[in-house]
Parts: structure tokens; sequence; C-alpha cells
């Protein structure tokens, strides 16, 4: 199975290994003008918040627009209000696992692509000093990791994503359970109050308007990240092959070399991307696409940005 880990399949060791990769890699380094991230927008993350910590007399260097002009006013003298950058942002990833992730016609499979992403976002954070914990889902379950900064957490949400990985096989009897995207978001909802960072990585198979609901919530006081993945065939059908498709035990060959299939099956996918990616629109909450033909590395890099560094990098 070792051939297949980071293509069909993934482990705690893999994923532990993208610590490296993830070095220079930051989610508040200066982002790319292609960058989700990038210009004046809502999409933009709102970083570190600031804390407020005192009230003093003004000092020459002092910035003028933290002068408290009540305050000054009242006692004679000018006075500025003192803040603290919070020290402190919590990641939660929420990784789809789910038999709909079970599918890739290029490099990796979709599920492989949604736990490398989430990997890199905890070791992005895990090397800003923050926290970092997530609610990893299949189709039978949704398991919460509490926040915290310890490497013993990192092999425990590692190791969670890897057995829901190692569960999902072409034979299984599972079906995509639909319900079980809001269902961990409302996990989500449980574990981050106010000022996390929440980065969701799925197909967001079955996201409907209480989905919409949900990362409306999450994204009012907290920076929530939308990661879709998909896979390139759903954009461009081949013309002269058959596609085996499977879900449980139906499985079934759709022979799109004809036309007439092809071509309904290509719009369906295409309407679908269109119709999450509207309603993530819909919900405020930025969107990055991550395809399963590019290392995720590469996207990753693209998409965050990264700060400048000599080494050179291979492609997961």
């Amino acid at each position: 199975m070792d051939e297949a880990i980071g293509r069909v399949y993934v482990d705690a060791a893999h994923l532990a290994k993208l610590e490296f990769r993830a070095r220079g890699l930051s989610f508040v380094a200066p982002h790319p003008l292609s960058s989700i991230l990038s210009g004046k927008h809502a999409s933009r993350l709102r970083g570190r918040g600031l804390n407020f910590e005192e009230i003093r007399g003004y000092l020459p260097g002092d910035d003028i627009r933290h002068i408290d002009w009540k305050v000054s006013m009242r006692l004679g003298k000018a006075h500025v209000r003192v803040y603290t950058e919070e020290r402190d942002r919590p990641l939660l990833v929420v990784v789809d696992q789910r038999m709909s992730m079970f599918f890739g016609s290029r490099r990796a499979f979709k599920s492989v692509v949604a736990a490398e992403a989430a990997a890199l976002a905890v070791w992005m954070a895990f090397a800003a000093g923050d926290r970092v914990g997530g609610v990893i889902f299949d189709d039978s379950a949704v398991v919460p990791v509490k926040p915290l900064r310890s490497r013993s957490r990192i092999r425990m949400l590692f190791g969670a994503i890897g057995r829901m990985n190692a569960a999902l096989h072409a034979d299984s009897t599972a079906r995509t359970n639909y319900a079980q995207l809001n269902a961990a978001l409302e996990g989500v909802l449980q574990l981050a109050a106010h000022d996390h960072l929440i980065f969701v990585v799925s197909d967001f198979a079955g996201a409907d308007e209480r989905t919409r609901q949900l990362l409306r919530e999450l994204s009012a006081h907290n920076d929530v990240v939308a990661s879709m993945v998909f896979d390139p065939l759903w954009q461009r059908m081949p013309e002269h092959r058959a596609l085996v498709v499977s879900e449980g035990r139906l499985q079934v060959e759709l022979r799109i070399e004809h036309e007439r299939v092809r071509e309904p099956l290509a719009s369906l996918f295409k309407g679908r991307s269109a119709e999450v990616a509207e309603l993530l629109r819909a919900s405020g909450v930025p969107l990055m696409a991550l395809s399963t033909a590019e290392p995720t590395i590469d996207q990753v890099r693209r998409l965050f940005g990264e700060r400048p560094r000599a080494a050179t990098e291979s492609g997961i």
C-alpha cells in the first residue's frame, strides 16, 4: 500500500512529513494578486485581533489615532488607549472523508487532497504559535478534536484523518451521507465561539441552505475559508473511454464516448459546481478551489502566498 500513499490514501506519517513543506507558508504572509485573500474585499481574513490593555498618558511617538479624546478632555491632557495583539488564533480544520471524496482521475483522490491541504494548514498555524484542532467526518461519524498547541494533539488529529481515510475503498457498502456536512459544521459551532480560523476542506456534496446559514454563523465571529476539492474530469469529459463510477455496492459503467451520454453528464457536474460556488459566495465565505490534478502544496502556495525562501520545493 506504500505506493498508494499520497495518491489514493494518506496516513498520519505522510501528513506529519508535510511540516517541512509548510515552512515559509503563512495565513498572514503577503498574498499574491491572484490569491483569494488579496485586495480590499470581504474575503480578506481579519487576522489577529487587538486586546485593549490600558489607558495611559500620551508619549512622544504614540499613534495619535489611539488618543482617547473623551478621557483626554476630562483629565486635561492627552491620553491614549493601548492595545496588544492577540497572540493566539486557534485553527480548526474541517476535513471531509466521505465516499464522495474517494475519487480521482489524475494525480490523487479528492480525499487525499483534502487531507494534505488540512495538514499544511495545521503546520502553518502551529509554526505561528497557534493552537490546532479540527472536526473530521465521514459517512457515519463526526470526530471533534479540541484545539491545543502540542504535537501530541497534531498526532491525534492526523490519526483521526488517517483512520477515516483508510476505511475508504471501492467495495465499501457505505454510501455518501449528504447530511454529514451540516452535522460537521454544527460540531464546529460547538468548538469555535469566536476568534478562530476555520478551514473547511470538502467537495461540499449535500450543501444546501442550512450549509449557507451555518457558514454565515461561523463567519460572524471567526475567519472561515472554504476549500472546494474537485476533479478536472468533471470539467472536461474524455471522449474515447468508458467511465466506471461506484458508490457502495452500486457500480455503473458510463459509455461517455457517446456524446448523448457525455454532454448531459458534463453539464450536470458543471452546474452542480456552480451551485456550490454560488452558495458559498452567498455565505460571505472566501472560496478556494483545489484540483486533484496538481500537487496540493503548489496550489496552497499559490492561493495563500509564501514568504520568500531560498530552498526549492518539489511537489507533493
